[in-house]
C-alpha cells in the first residue's frame, strides 16, 4: 500500500510538472513580443549605464603641495657670488658708413630705421617726415629687403648690430 501510495504521489508530481511547462510555454508563446522587447530593453540598458559611467567619469586630478623639506646645515642656503660687470662708457654714435655704403641705403631709409627703432607707427613716421603713409611704407619695405629682415623688430636689431642707428 506505501508503495501504491508512493507511485501515485510520484505520478501526481510529474503531472503537476508536465501541466506547469505547457503554463509555461503558452505563457512564453502569447507574450514572446513583451519578452523580446524586456530583453533587448534590459541590453540597452545595461550598454547605456555602462557608457554613462565611462564618459562621465572623473577625470585624474593632480594635487600639487608644498612639503617642507629640512636642508642640512652644511650647505648654504643663499649664497652671494660678487660678479665684476664691465659697463662701456657713454660714447658719441658713429655710424658706420662703410655698412651704409655696402648696403646701398638711401639717407631716408636711414632716417626711417631710426625712427622704427623709436617705436614709431607708420602714420607717425609719415606725420613727422611730412610723406604719404605710402611712400613710408615702400621705403620700409626697401630697407627691410636690403636688411634681409621680415619685421620691423629683426629690422632695428640688425640696424643697432650693424652700428646703423644708436
Amino acid at each position: 500500500m506505501l508503495r501504491h501510495a508512493l507511485l501515485f504521489g510520484l505520478v501526481g508530481g510529474l503531472l503537476l510538472v508536465v501541466l506547469q511547462l505547457v503554463e509555461f510555454r503558452w505563457l512564453v508563446m502569447s507574450h514572446s513580443v513583451e519578452i523580446y522587447v524586456a530583453i533587448v530593453a534590459a541590453i540597452f540598458a545595461g550598454v547605456g549605464i555602462w557608457l554613462g559611467q565611462r564618459i562621465t567619469r572623473p577625470t585624474e586630478r593632480v594635487v600639487v603641495q608644498e612639503v617642507p623639506v629640512e636642508v642640512p646645515v652644511e650647505v648654504p642656503v643663499h649664497v652671494e657670488v660678487p660678479v665684476e660687470v664691465l659697463v662701456p662708457a657713454d660714447a658719441p654714435f658713429s655710424r658706420d658708413e662703410r655698412q651704409v655704403a655696402t648696403l646701398g641705403l638711401t639717407p631716408r631709409e636711414l632716417e626711417i630705421l631710426a625712427l622704427i627703432a623709436e617705436g614709431l607707427s607708420t602714420r607717425e613716421i609719415a606725420e613727422r617726415i611730412f610723406l604719404s603713409e605710402n611712400t613710408v611704407k615702400t621705403h620700409s619695405s626697401r630697407l627691410f629687403a636690403k636688411l634681409g629682415a621680415q619685421r620691423r623688430t629683426q629690422a632695428v636689431q640688425l640696424g643697432k648690430q650693424l652700428r646703423l642707428i644708436p
